[in-house]
């Protein structure tokens, strides 16, 4: 049995740490002998959630540039040499077979460092509009995995392999969870139910949103499983009830909670998105204004211009929502033509296919 040494880096939000636990998961799970390590940025949320997988993980002292707030920029030259310099420790002391990056800066200087000295690297984009570390990285990475067509302009076109986002394996047979889901939370199987995502560290409009149409979901009678972040869970978990409202912090069984969803409101980082399309239920998208060149706005409109998803931008709620919920929730029709839509645009073999590009990167 073959045994590979890999390095897995990138983080800083869900959207890079969970494609790569789903890359190093299928990994792992074909190649068990193997040894993994995952390479993140100290104090944020890679140092939990992966040891929580069973995986290894190092911190580097790295930070992204602040646009809006430069003075937040002055330690960036000594945190990335510091960081360069840690990465090559790390290279040569675990002598990786490969090295993936999944984006976010900390894989910036351990995929550079990897370049040096030939160690054959990876990129996985999620984003119809990469960001800058993967850009810069494009030009050092022999193959960049992307989730959507017309990339060329950002990255090398001959080295571009359009896999789709890697996702759980475990959203693939939902409809056999459904009575269980119910069970897990608890919930009538004879109401609606609405799950609320804002994603891993929650969405302040969104949870401000939520809490202001509580009574007009509990008069039609829909009940709630509301993920409001961590950042927000003190705010807001008064709310929780029993049934018809459930405020949660996290929900670790996601696949239970799609499971239970008849229709599903989102951030649309390209994680949720390709999950979504993947559990095809109806969607309604509020992309975050707050990320770099907009790019929620552009995977949202990438699913919604195809009639497979709600888009409601974030300054438009208070205007539009109410109107469009109403008219999603109480047309049976309009809901099976997005759930339809929808799951057209899945790539259920993303997670094999990049396995399948890193296997033979190793043994070029």
């Amino acid at each position: 049995m073959q045994k590979f040494k890999v390095i897995l880096s990138g983080g800083g939000t869900g959207g890079h740490i969970f494609p790569a636990l789903s890359i190093a998961q299928a990994l792992k799970v074909k190649y068990p002998e193997s040894d993994f390590l995952f390479v993140g940025a100290k104090g944020k949320m890679e140092m939990e959630k992966v040891p929580n997988a069973g995986f290894k993980i190092i911190g580097l002292w790295i930070s992204g540039l602040q646009r809006k707030q430069m003075f937040r920029n002055i330690l960036f030259p000594l945190k990335l040499v510091i960081s360069l310099i840690k990465s090559v420790i790390i290279i040569l002391k675990f002598k990786p077979n490969v090295v993936i990056g999944t984006g976010g800066f900390a894989s910036g200087p351990l995929l550079y460092v990897a370049s040096i000295f030939g160690t054959p690297t990876l990129i996985q984009e999620q984003n119809s509009f990469p960001g800058i570390t993967n850009k810069l990285l494009s030009k050092k990475a022999q193959k960049i995995c992307v989730a959507y067509d017309n990339l060329e302009s950002f990255f090398p076109k001959e080295k571009i392999i359009v896999t789709g986002n890697p996702v759980r394996q475990d959203l693939l047979d939902l409809d056999q969870k459904q009575t269980e889901a119910y069970s897990e939370f608890n919930l009538d199987p004879n109401q609606k139910t609405l799950l609320i995502l804002g994603g891993s560290l929650g969405a302040r409009r969104i949870n401000q949103l939520v809490e202001a149409q509580l009574p007009y979901f509990k008069d039609h009678k829909i009940q709630v499983l509301w993920q409001c972040g961590k950042l927000y869970f003190q705010e807001y978990y008064h709310h929780d009830k029993t049934t018809d409202v459930q405020v949660i912090s996290f929900i670790k069984r996601m696949d239970m909670a799609y499971a239970a969803a008849d229709i599903i409101i989102s951030r649309a980082g390209a994680s949720s998105v390709s999950e979504l399309c993947i559990v095809g239920k109806p969607v309604i998208f509020i992309p975050s204004p707050n990320v770099a060149e907009d790019h929620q706005t552009k995977n949202a409109l990438a699913i919604s211009s195809k009639n497979a998803a709600l888009l409601i931008p974030e300054k438009d709620l208070q205007k539009e929502f109410e109107t469009q919920f109403s008219k999603l929730i109480n047309n049976t029709d309009l809901q099976q033509r997005l759930s339809n839509n929808i799951k057209k645009l899945a790539k259920k073999s993303a997670t094999e296919d990049i396995v399948r590009e890193i296997e033979n990167l190793i043994n070029a």
